[in-house]
């Protein structure tokens, strides 16, 4: 097994989305539960420090792989997937050294059951971070992944998968990241 321990810095926004299911109190009004409770969109452990999960790093460089579909040399039409998918684990989330409490929020016009193109649309805010950086462990347990095809990927992931809300993936430019270091152990 390798440890990379990679050291990523922001290239674009970042933004979270976590699902946080805190009911209205009473006689609370649509607008007043958004604007009281959008913070809770965020990550954060008990401190109320924010982090991204170690999910969407392990998540996304698989994605990465898939969306790449570069071939294993020696094995035919064999690609990477199945051993990105199987091989890797993020066993951390990247703390990013920012309370939830000084996170700016992005009010946005969206649609209210979530459906891209849908009728009626409602103000969102969601939790914006516009500059961030930090280090991610990811166990490597597949020998098929050496350290330059985990290298590249690892770089593609950052320019055209992207984490968080509103990444490339998903038709948005937040997330995207650049490589500063690997330091393998």
């Amino acid at each position: 097994m390798k440890i990379a321990t990679c050291r990523l810095s922001s290239l674009s926004p970042y933004s979270q989305s976590r699902f946080h299911g805190t009911p209205r109190e009473n006689k609370e009004t649509p607008d007043d539960h958004e604007r009281r409770v959008w913070r809770e969109r965020l990550h954060t452990d008990k401190a109320g420090m924010v982090f991204i999960p170690p999910m969407a790093f392990k998540n996304g460089i698989a994605e990465t792989a898939k969306f790449m579909g570069r071939q294993i040399p020696g094995k035919g039409k064999a690609t990477y997937t199945k051993h990105f998918e199987a091989g890797i684990l993020v066993l951390e989330g990247m703390p990013l050294g920012i309370h939830k409490d000084d996170v700016i929020g992005e009010w946005l016009h969206m649609p209210a059951d979530g459906v891209r193109g849908s009728g009626k649309r409602v103000m969102k805010c969601y939790p914006k971070i516009e500059e961030w950086s930090g280090s991610v462990a990811f166990h490597i347990l597949d020998d098929n992944i050496t350290k330059d095809v985990f290298a590249e990927h690892l770089a593609e992931f950052g320019s055209f998968i992207g984490i968080g809300r509103f990444r490339p993936r998903n038709n948005g430019f937040y997330g995207r990241f650049k490589v500063d270091g690997i330091d393998w152990s």
